[in-house]
């Protein structure tokens, strides 16, 4: 008798410590598989992602939760998605945004897509922040947008149903800080990817442009037809931007030194990052303050009204006669063109709204 009882308890604790075991392998976070288009495959680097924050199942849904909870906001108003929405490819279409006290600052919503490959590593239009898990920081205390502390935002997360557990599941800790607020964010918006425009489709061999929109091609890669490449790169880099700041001749004087903020350094007078020419047709107004309120616009300035001080980009060669002076069809054809990096699919997937 004692032999078999001996035996039965030796085969449960085997069961138990197999049990535990199994619970131990599966009770971690799921790895996110990033679902990367075709056209963002083609001759480019993978995504940046950081080692101290990989992309999991858990965090990426946390994240989403948290962009659009306004639970952050000092009232309880306002979320990220307040500025950032999906239908406006994740900007706002105001010149500049209203926080929880109605108090409007002096830059506009920057849209939020293809971050993951933001390789510079600077955010926000003056670069101040390194990182999107730094960048998501700034907002909740920031006196004119959710007005908050983080010691508040924190008490309410900890306070809620729902949260420590969310937390649990994706860090491992039910104890929430800001770091892990900020992480969970920053992976729910590396996931933003934009990668299915039609010349993203035409770069793949699956349509062909028109022949409008071909010749704006031709324009946008010319230095004597639009010049834009040199910020905005080529069909080698489907992000059309650099990533890089730039001071691109909108004033002759400045009131927002861009750049020389944060650096401190008189040559970064008046830069600003370069945004991508993705999803224009959602994402107006346009400029880091939005003062132009559509394409037609901007490509008169370019063409234009190009000012000329001593930190303008030296590759806009054309500065010196106010820019480019294209002709009425070569604004046509650009506009043509820059309309085919319009990706409908990205503002109304599923995986982007509200939870």
């Amino acid at each position: 008798m004692k032999v078999r009882l001996s035996y039965f308890l030796l085969i449960l604790g085997f069961g138990v410590f197999y049990a535990c075991s199994d619970d131990s392998i599966s009770s971690g976070p799921t790895p996110y598989q990033l679902e990367i288009p075709g056209a963002l495959k083609l001759n480019f680097p993978p995504p940046v992602i950081p080692a101290d924050n990989p992309l999991t199942e858990e965090g990426v849904a946390l994240g989403r939760k948290l962009f659009f909870d306004p639970i952050l906001s000092a009232d309880g108003t306002q979320a990220c998605a307040n500025c950032h929405s999906p239908s406006s490819g994740f900007t706002d279409n105001r010149q500049f945004s209203p926080g929880i006290d109605g108090i409007v600052g002096n830059r506009n919503s920057m849209p939020l897509f293809n971050a993951a490959w933001n390789f510079g590593e600077r955010f926000f239009w003056d670069g101040r922040s390194r990182g999107l898990e730094e960048q998501a920081l700034e907002p909740v205390t920031n006196p004119i947008e959710m007005h908050n502390t983080w010691v508040n935002a924190m008490s309410s997360l900890q306070a809620h149903p729902d949260y420590p557990e969310l937390f649990n599941q994706a860090f491992g800790t039910s104890i929430i800080d800001s770091s892990l607020v900020t992480k969970a964010i920053a992976q729910f918006e590396r996931t933003l990817i934009s990668g299915n425009s039609k010349f993203d489709r035409y770069l793949l061999d699956e349509i062909n442009l028109s022949p409008a929109e071909f010749r704006g091609l031709n324009v946008f890669m010319a230095e004597e037809g639009g010049d834009c490449f040199h910020c905005h790169g080529n069909p080698a880099n489907p992000l059309w931007t650099d990533n890089d700041f730039h001071n691109n001749g909108l004033d002759s004087f400045f009131t927002d030194k861009g750049l020389e903020n944060v650096t401190g350094n008189p040559f970064d007078r008046g830069k600003f990052k370069t945004p991508s020419l993705r999803n224009l047709v959602f994402t107006a107004p346009y400029m880091h303050d939005g003062r132009f309120a559509t394409i037609d616009e901007v490509l008169e300035h370019y063409s234009t009204g190009v000012k000329v001080t001593t930190t303008t980009d030296p590759l806009m060669q054309f500065s010196f006669q106010g820019g480019v002076q294209m002709t009425p069809e070569e604004k046509s054809d650009l506009k043509a063109f820059l309309l085919t990096l319009t990706d409908s699919s990205f503002i109304t997937n599923p995986a982007f709204q509200a939870p």
